[in-house]
């Protein structure tokens, strides 16, 4: 799998209506009627876009507002930041560093112990990789999030 995140004609070609006008014109999903904003599984959330890894359940937290809400990113630089002052308030907007993908928006309410930010996603603009398929999809380096000391030892044996 190719590690170089990026929008490409095809990429975008093959999104639904609905993942188009949230990723490509920076639209918002209903509240409460996403697929991911009472997921509980273990695993990443990728770029629908490009597959680039931007968000790990261990982040993922329920923030009452029904969009996926995290604590922060997989990995620094992998969310980008502009300014949306589309609507009634100025708000930081989200996108994927590699295609500029728009996720959704980040607020300062999140879980104070984490950092205090909430990244507000939409679960158009995300895919759920299962940490059972992180291998066969190209992420196994991220199996290590879900791994404890022990496991890895186990396998050792």
């Amino acid at each position: 799998m190719s590690t170089e995140y990026r929008r490409t004609q095809e990429a975008v070609a093959r999104l639904t209506p609905h993942q188009y006008r949230v990723t490509q014109e920076g639209g918002t999903e209903p509240a409460f009627r996403n697929e991911y904003w009472d997921n509980a599984r273990d695993g990443i959330y990728v770029d629908v876009v490009s597959g680039q890894p931007l968000f790990s359940s261990l982040d993922k937290y329920d923030s009452g507002t029904g969009w996926p809400s995290f604590t922060r990113p997989i990995e620094e630089g992998a969310v980008r930041t502009a300014v949306d002052d589309k609507l009634w308030m100025t708000r930081t907007e989200a996108l994927s560093s590699g295609a500029r993908s728009h996720l959704g928006h980040i607020f300062d309410d999140g879980p104070r112990a984490a950092g205090g930010l909430r990244y507000c996603m939409n679960s158009a603009s995300l895919r759920f990789v299962p940490v059972a398929d992180l291998e066969a999809q190209g992420y196994g380096e991220y199996l290590r999030l879900f791994t404890t000391p022990d496991d890895t030892q186990e396998r050792a044996a």
